[in-house]
């Protein structure tokens, strides 16, 4: 005789249940972020055991990255455009859907265990979870600031005491005005959870301008950029931010470095590679500052009990015209923005030279702007923002409506018509390429 409806579903929870909790949690450690909300629905007990912080900060350790490429508003053509942000999978594919928590009028300042930072044209910033949706808005540091910037911001994680930090380069203002905008003495530091922001001097006046053109990385709790040296004019050093000391040091560049190439002096950006602090120099073109010419030289910092030591990892010939940041290299291959294009390559020996013909071309980046796209690393993770929601300075979202809804729709439009015409061309090209073969057979 077959069991009611009920008492079947019972008996098959209860099997489920009754599995070993080590068996269950590994299953789980491998399942997708979009799998495991899923699975919460399914009991009490897996739930309680997904929503725990520890289990998210173990399936974090195994969570796969995926390079984001982000895409900030701005007009080409007379036309403004829209943010936006794609995904590149371990297949190096491209994601066909948008990054929701990005939004039109966003502007992407840092990532961090799956959470993204994000500066937006209203009085907040968003710290935005990629996978979940979840997303928090903070009231920005300094209000109505003339000359305030994306760049300025920084996102950032310290591994020992697990807080998340943002940190803002303050220009050197009065009443709001800037006093001297090539310079700052403050950074603005708030730690997720706090009531509000506080200011920390620097022990001299630092180049905001190097901040602007070489960027800002995050590696292991602390926060580094270049700036200009003060003894020496033309040169550059490496200032440090511990998150957790709230503490700066200096470090010198490599001092075998070439200052100059024949193609005159060379320009320094810093990046992160495979969690380590990287400097690549080169000579930038005098009609476009951000285009590359010559060799592109990549050092990397090693981080020792004993010292802190320069290596020269890549010297690489014919590079790419573009490199952008904070994460130029991912799994090998260097990230780089190519005409109407978004290309990769595969870094071989120290001394290379780049074949353009062998590039990865992962899509077409038009009508999006040249020399302007970022490159992060990321990854989807369960990190849940519940805890810092009740802090003082966690403001509620602006409401899109109106035209700005209009607006974003339109994009939204605009973007579909000309993905849709490109496949279009795609699959007649692909038509006359079978007819021209059944024609030659």
């Amino acid at each position: 005789m077959e069991e009611p409806e009920s008492k079947k579903q019972i008996n098959e929870e209860c099997i489920i249940n009754r599995l070993p909790g080590d068996l269950i949690e590994r299953i789980f450690f491998r399942l997708p972020v979009s799998t495991l909300l899923t699975c919460r629905g399914v009991c009490k007990q897996w739930q309680n055991f997904i929503r725990d912080p520890q289990f998210a900060a173990s399936h974090l350790q195994l969570a796969p990255s995926y390079a984001l490429l982000f895409f900030p508003q701005g007009l080409v053509s007379g036309v403004l455009y829209p943010s936006d942000a794609i995904l590149i999978d371990e297949a190096w594919s491209p994601s066909t859907c948008a990054v929701p928590v990005i939004g039109p009028d966003d502007f992407l300042f840092g990532s961090c265990n799956g959470l993204l930072g994000s500066y937006t044209k209203t009085s907040t910033i968003k710290i935005a979870n990629l996978a979940t949706g979840e997303c928090l808005h903070l009231e920005k540091p300094s209000k109505n600031v003339k000359g305030d910037h994306y760049c300025f911001y920084s996102f950032g994680f310290h591994p020992v005491t697990k807080e998340y930090k943002i940190t803002h380069f303050l220009g050197d203002c009065v009443n709001g005005r800037p006093h001297n905008k090539d310079r700052f003495n403050i950074i603005q530091v708030y730690t997720l959870g706090d009531e509000k922001w506080k200011d920390i001097r620097t022990p001299e006046p630092l180049s905001l301008i190097s901040v602007r053109n070489s960027g800002v990385v995050n590696v292991d709790g602390k926060m580094y950029w270049l700036t200009e040296d003060m003894l020496v004019s033309w040169q550059h050093a490496v200032i440090s931010f511990d998150l957790s000391e709230e503490s700066f040091a200096t470090i010198q560049l490599p001092a075998e470095r070439e200052d100059q190439d024949r193609y005159g002096p060379r320009k320094f950006w810093i990046r992160e590679m495979h969690g380590k602090i990287c400097i690549l120099t080169a000579q930038p073109s005098r009609y476009d500052p951000r285009a590359l010419l010559g060799e592109l030289q990549i050092w990397t910092l090693e981080n020792t009990v004993e010292q802190q030591r320069w290596s020269k990892k890549y010297n690489i010939k014919n590079p790419p015209n573009y490199i952008p940041g904070p994460h130029s290299v991912h799994r090998d291959r260097i990230m780089t923005q190519l005409y109407n294009s978004v290309c990769s390559y595969e870094l071989f020996s120290e001394n290379f030279e780049i074949d353009l013909s062998k590039k990865l071309k992962l899509f077409d980046s038009k009508p999006r702007w040249m020399y302007n796209m970022q490159s992060y690393i990321v990854v989807k993770s369960l990190v849940s923002l519940d805890v810092y929601k009740k802090a003082g300075i966690v403001r509620r979202p602006k409401q899109q409506v109106g035209w700005e809804l209009k607006k974003w729709k339109a994009w939204e439009d605009k973007r579909r018509e000309a993905e849709d015409i490109r496949e279009t061309q795609k699959k007649w090209v692909k038509c006359i390429s079978l007819c021209r073969i059944s024609h030659m057979m």
